[in-house]
């Protein structure tokens, strides 16, 4: 199985965490760089195009700005962004163009995602770059980036990525030899599992947090990245990046790290980018008919299931859809701002043009942009 999904991929997202690419926390490991160039020129001369969403920015700055450990302040951690992000792409444009290849920067922010015309600004260059052969290498921009445009991790960061570029593999090169039934750290008898066929909720039970000085995220963000590229069909492969020629072992068939097969049912490319790269304005609570209905029945939203509205939002807002018990059901684009919803919530849909005095549609969310959870 796992021969035959990788014969077939032609574009490839790398995420490379801060712990792979920083060796020991003190600065970029060039020994790394260089061999994920050589083990990249081999899937290039194989017809596969790459993409590299790397870490390591922060932890390639700090040395110079004297700073142990993590950054306290989000300045410090802008600043330390801002010394240590030419130090990597210099480190890459290096070894890289040893082999021939050249490298582009692109930082972004979650903003630059989820504004529909940013996001296919951005898909259109990185195909461009790739149609002139040149590798891009990702970051998120944190010498700007505050907590409300955050990607929160690269590990996240990566998964909006493979739906951004409609890769065909997301590969996450970590710093251990993949997935485990517990966490290998604490536990002598963990087991490797080399296959996941879905991430169940015991499959996210058996991710425990890391503690890294250097990057973000643990085995919990990296499942929720093969959770996420999985929902827009695409499987994930988790590898030790600090194995050499752990990349090239794992396009030749040999069974290394942990392999996540997609959802058996995937979003297409707008639902994935509503359920995933939007952030929620507000919440719009339904009673339980509306519920059962937008669960099995995947039909538009109606204002008479809805039971009130919490939070400021306009039109166009991506919001949480509730059930009366708080819990999450679906998550859509609105049709009405919050304070239209609120004047309408109860009401047939042939009322809304009489209480409004116009109607934008029937629905508050039609099912096109609504993605039940």
């Amino acid at each position: 199985m796992r021969s035959s999904i990788l014969k077939k991929v032609k574009r490839i997202v790398i995420k490379i965490g801060s712990r792979v690419l920083t060796g020991d926390e003190n600065g970029l490991d060039h020994a790394f760089i260089a061999r994920l160039a050589a083990e990249t020129a081999t899937l290039r001369r194989q017809g596969r195009e790459v993409i590299i969403v790397s870490s390591g920015a922060v932890a390639a700055g700090r040395r110079e700005l004297g700073i142990e450990g993590r950054p306290k302040s989000i300045p410090q951690k802008q600043a330390a962004a801002a010394i240590g992000q030419s130090r990597l792409m210099r480190a890459y444009e290096e070894d890289f163009g040893h082999f021939g290849h050249k490298v582009a920067q692109i930082l972004l922010t979650r903003d630059d995602l989820a504004n529909r015309r940013r996001f296919l600004n951005a898909r259109a260059t990185i195909d461009t770059l790739l149609g002139f052969g040149v590798i891009p290498v990702i970051n998120e921009n944190d010498t700007v980036v505050v907590d409300e445009i955050k990607f929160g991790d690269n590990d996240n960061l990566s998964a909006l990525v493979t739906n951004l570029t409609e890769a065909h593999l997301l590969v996450i090169l970590t710093d251990i030899d993949g997935f485990y039934d517990s966490d290998p750290r604490a536990n002598p008898d963990a087991q490797l599992i080399h296959l996941v066929k879905s991430i169940t909720r015991e499959t996210e039970r058996a991710a425990g947090d890391s503690g890294s000085t250097v990057g973000t995220g643990g085995m919990v963000t990296k499942l929720a990245a093969a959770k996420k590229a999985g929902q827009f069909g695409v499987p994930t492969l988790m590898l030790n990046g600090t194995v050499p020629g752990i990349l090239t072992e794992a396009f030749a068939g040999r069974e290394v790290g942990t392999l996540f097969l997609p959802a058996r049912e995937s979003l297409n490319r707008r639902k994935h980018w509503i359920a995933h790269t939007l952030r929620p304005s507000g919440r719009v609570i339904v009673d339980e008919g509306a519920r059962t209905v937008l669960s099995r029945q995947g039909k538009s939203l109606l204002p008479s299931g809805v039971v009130r509205v919490e939070g400021e939002f306009d039109r166009g807002a991506c919001v949480r859809v509730c059930g009366t018990d708080g819990a999450e059901i679906a998550r859509g684009v609105v049709d009405y701002s919050h304070a239209e919803i609120e004047r309408i919530l109860g009401h047939r849909s042939g009322e809304i043009e009489a209480i409004l005095g116009y109607r934008y549609g029937d629905e508050i969310i039609h099912r096109d942009n609504l993605v039940v959870l």
